[in-house]
């Protein structure tokens, strides 16, 4: 039987001292080539969760599962090259480096990941990176522009293509389309599944907007599967 692309498993987490949280996550999980939309309001924990997914945040029980691996085996510097490797993160102030090159930031990811720069055909990485941005609509001569020069949305384009470069198994997505209107979003998610999909990734966004859920998979409401408590204050 194959292994689920994300598996989550009596997962529990607190964050420490006063005005925390705890966490809990008796079951969640994600087929290969699986597009799934969480639901959740602000502060219901979709942050929390997209880190212990990531790696980020390390489960206090319980185990998160990337195909055959347990996050929770990995001392701090493996998962951090794991993460690396499996997981392409779309932020949703898209963290790019704003004075460095378009190409420069959808290489990036590749610098920490030989088997994900071997994956996007080093040594000419570059030639994928422009395969991806004319496949996102990105116009002729983008990657040699610094990212603080392009529009918000030729930012969201460059950062979707930094983390689809080297077809990481899982793409994480937080709130990507947040600012964008209606049409825009549209047009975004279909570019984004089509070339997910080439990828062979599964992808998991966050997001509050339920009118995207039409387009995925699968909708599942984050209080359907997680519980949190606030610590007293």
């Amino acid at each position: 039987m194959t292994d689920p692309a994300l598996a989550l498993t009596d997962v529990t987490f607190a964050w420490p001292g006063q005005g925390g949280f705890f966490l809990s996550c008796p079951d969640f999980r994600m087929a290969m080539g699986e597009n799934v939309l969480l639901l959740g309001a602000s502060g219901s924990g979709k942050s929390t969760l997209l880190s212990l997914v990531c790696g980020i945040a390390t489960a206090s029980g319980g185990s998160v599962r990337l195909g055959n691996t347990d996050l929770g085996s990995l001392r701090a510097g493996a998962r951090d090259g794991f993460r690396a490797e499996q997981i392409g993160v779309i932020f949703q102030q898209f963290n790019l480096l704003p004075y460095a090159r378009a190409l420069d930031n959808i290489l990036l990811p590749l610098r920490f990941a030989p088997a994900r720069r071997a994956r996007a055909g080093d040594p000419e990485a570059e030639a994928e990176a422009a395969r991806l941005c004319s496949a996102l609509g990105l116009p002729d001569g983008v990657l040699a522009t610094p990212a603080g020069r392009l529009s918000v949305g030729q930012q969201q384009r460059v950062a979707v293509a930094r983390a689809l470069i080297g077809a990481p198994p899982l793409i994480v997505a937080d709130e990507p389309t947040s600012a964008l209107d209606a049409a825009t979003q549209d047009s975004f998610l279909r570019l984004l599944f089509e070339q997910a999909a080439q990828a062979g990734s599964s992808l998991l966004m966050v997001s509050h907007d339920e009118r995207l859920g039409q387009r995925f998979d699968r909708v599942i409401r984050l209080e359907d599967i997680v519980t949190t408590e606030r610590a007293a204050a």
